[in-house]
């Protein structure tokens, strides 16, 4: 009787044990499912960054050295040679869920009157691409995720070889189960 009391013992502890051990693994899953879709997310920015061309007023550096946050939401008026003022925001939101089977991004951002435009691309199982812009935000699903991104342009930073651009982008998990960041950079 005193042996069966002492196995079943042995027996909690390691099932208990055990336990933990799947309810941290879960836990580590979701987390690297978050790090994956923020990396994603700043590679996308900073292949968009560097697909503009060099004098682009998105791309330039009004103050001289240094445009934009990774804290904070920055909006700048930027002039460039013979382009007309252009408002440039230095962050968005990309809201990102797996509805329909499709996966959908929408991504905020101001036109040029100061309003808060949301593009939505549904990439669908088929390969096909919608893209749709509206002046409302779509009506989130239980599976959105929404992320904050925010980039800094730094130019003649200390370091940096005259000419060259510093692209950095910070993708922050909005409304975390388990709080993530990601952060990269990239030279221009």
């Amino acid at each position: 009787m005193v042996e069966a009391i002492i196995a079943i013992a042995i027996l909690a502890v390691g099932l208990l044990g055990i336990a933990a051990l799947l309810a941290q693994l879960g836990g580590n899953s979701t987390q690297s499912r978050y790090m994956s879709t923020e990396a994603l997310l700043a590679s996308e920015k900073l292949d968009d960054l560097n697909r503009l061309p060099f004098g682009d007023p998105a791309i330039a550096v009004p103050n001289g050295n240094t445009a934009g946050s990774l804290k904070n939401d920055v909006t700048d008026t930027v002039t460039v040679g013979a382009f007309p003022p252009q408002v440039v925001d230095y962050f968005d939101q990309v809201w990102v869920s797996a509805g329909n089977g499709n996966m959908v991004e929408t991504v905020s951002g101001l036109d040029v009157n100061g309003k808060t435009v949301f593009t939505t691309t549904s990439h669908a199982p088929d390969g096909s691409i919608k893209i749709t812009s509206s002046l409302t935000a779509p009506t989130p699903t239980p599976d959105t995720l929404v992320f904050a991104r925010h980039w800094v342009i730094e130019q003649n930073a200390a370091g940096l070889p005259a000419g060259v651009r510093r692209f950095t982008v910070l993708v922050t998990l909005v409304n975390p189960v388990l709080p993530t960041t990601f952060q990269t950079s990239m030279l221009r």
